[in-house]
């Protein structure tokens, strides 16, 4: 009798990469705060889905989607923001911003972000790609 491995992705790889996301989002939301934004909120559960970062900072509102990779085998953190990932941020974002219609006071430009987390350097590189995409 041949034991044959299961199929589909380990427990511990699942665990790895959420550990790896939440210091990602941490790495991310640092890197922002110190630049003068101020987060609204973290992991913001919206539906059925869940937006990374909501940031401020003055006249300006962003929902950040957060990617980090430890190889470049699959692309670049920023190549794994699909376009369905960024239809999902998108209507995400405007079930928040529907539920919470003084989030806007003030606020002149609503954009998409994406912070990558790349882990195949020493030290981690963190870039900012503001209005990376459209709610198009």
């Amino acid at each position: 009798m041949s034991a044959t491995a299961p199929k589909g992705p380990s427990p511990t790889r699942g665990r790895k990469n959420l550990t790896l996301g939440r210091a990602a989002e941490r790495a991310a939301t640092s890197y922002l705060v110190q630049r003068g934004w101020r987060v609204l909120g973290r992991n913001v559960r919206v539906g059925r889905g869940e937006l990374d970062l909501i940031v401020r900072r003055g006249s300006a509102l962003a929902f950040v989607e957060v990617k980090a990779r430890r190889t470049h085998t699959c692309g670049t953190p920023e190549d794994a923001v699909s376009a369905s990932k960024q239809r999902q941020v998108a209507r995400l974002a405007e079930l928040w911003l529907a539920a919470r219609p003084w989030a806007m006071g003030g606020v002149r430009d609503v954009r998409f972000d994406i912070v990558a987390v790349d882990l195949t350097v020493y030290p981690a590189a963190i870039r900012h790609l503001p209005a990376a995409f459209t709610a198009d």
